[in-house]
């Protein structure tokens, strides 16, 4: 049954954010680039092909797991398709490393993950020396510490000594 106060291929009751439409292109480009047929990648996702279909035209906005399965299913990283589709807010600095990581075929969906973790750790842990004003500080202490260890031994050495 149609609810008049719901405009077709509205998911959850609201309009579709114009985003969708370019997570959708975005999904058939990667099933482009990856030679797969709409039949195929919903097979591979665990999804229906008509599903599918809509999600590409931009007429139904998936969730998180089934952005997870698709991604699985084109061998790109899920956080990808979160950027796309809102869920993520892209990166914001000078650098894009998170992209680079994510972009890696030659890593595991699982070493991306690990290496994601890793960066965003060490990114918080400098923000928050930043606003309490010790990054400077620490960055000095850091490194005069490298230089004392270095003449003549290594840094487990020197620790042992």
């Amino acid at each position: 049954m149609k609810r008049p106060d719901r405009p077709e291929g509205a998911a959850f009751g609201k309009e579709l954010p114009h985003g969708i439409n370019e997570l959708g292109s975005f999904i058939r480009e990667q099933r482009s680039s990856a030679r797969l047929s709409l039949r195929r990648l919903s097979e591979l996702a665990g999804i229906s092909n008509p599903y599918l279909s809509q999600i590409e035209r931009g007429l139904r906005r998936p969730s998180a797991e089934i952005l997870q399965q698709i991604a699985k299913a084109l061998r790109i990283s899920a956080e990808t398709l979160y950027v796309q589709a809102g869920i993520l807010e892209r990166p914001d600095g000078d650098t894009d490393l998170s992209r680079h990581i994510f972009a890696d075929r030659h890593l595991t969906e699982e070493q991306r993950q690990a290496m994601m973790r890793i960066y965003l750790s060490f990114r918080h842990e400098n923000e928050d020396l930043a606003a309490d004003g010790s990054s400077a500080g620490h960055a000095e202490a850091t490194s005069d510490q490298v230089v004392e260890e270095s003449p003549g031994t290594s840094g487990a050495a020197a620790a042992a000594g």
